[in-house]
């Protein structure tokens, strides 16, 4: 099943409203859904296109390393950033559901580093690797869940996106791997159309 966040985009409702449609078995199933979403798209990529740096005249990441700040991201890049992010929020989740609080600060977060990401075989194991992580963290779930107690976030970003519960939070990674997609789509398709010039110069 996949998530439609448009009402939450439009705001015309916030995140915890949006999360009271849908139940642990959903985000378990709109998980699978969008972990074999960018399997399609990195399957049928060689190594050479999953490590290829597209142009993107958007690039502007002020949290990259110095000098990194406005390359294009690779597919392999992509698959890092968003697994490392759905699994971030997961986390969070698991612990709100069991009636614990959490801080904003430290954050719960490991994304593996971009450049030693250099095979097909690389990104698919990553992305098979977060599937396992992430539906692990709601296994850990309850069987009767907490979804009273909010995580404790800064005010600035409270007025943004509104409370997060443990539902809330596990869709919150949801929503930014899906927002994604059209990035994961643009850069495979660049990839191998520069495979294509390559292969027609030979």
């Amino acid at each position: 099943m996949s998530f439609d966040f448009t009402p939450v985009e439009n705001h015309e409702m916030t995140m915890l409203q949006f999360a009271e449609n849908f139940t642990v078995e959903d985000l378990r199933n709109a998980t699978n859904e969008s972990i074999d979403t960018l399997l399609k798209i990195v399957r049928v990529l060689n190594d050479e296109q999953v490590a290829f740096l597209p142009v993107d005249p958007e690039a502007d990441d002020p949290y990259a390393k110095p000098g990194e700040e406005k390359i294009g991201w690779s597919i392999a890049h992509l698959v890092v950033h968003a697994t490392a992010t759905s699994e971030e929020w997961a986390t969070y989740s698991s612990f709100l559901s069991r009636g614990i609080p959490y801080p904003a600060e430290p954050r719960l977060r490991y994304e593996t580093e971009w450049k030693t990401v250099t095979t097909t075989a690389q990104c698919i194991q990553r992305l098979e690797e977060s599937r396992r992580i992430r539906l692990s963290y709601l296994a850990a779930w309850p069987d009767v869940p907490n979804l009273e107690i909010k995580r404790e976030l800064s005010p600035r970003f409270i007025e943004k996106f509104g409370e997060f519960n443990a539902a809330v939070c596990f869709l919150f990674g949801l929503k930014h791997e899906l927002g994604h997609y059209a990035q994961f789509r643009e850069v495979a398709r660049q990839a191998k159309a520069a495979s294509q010039v390559s292969t027609a110069g030979v």
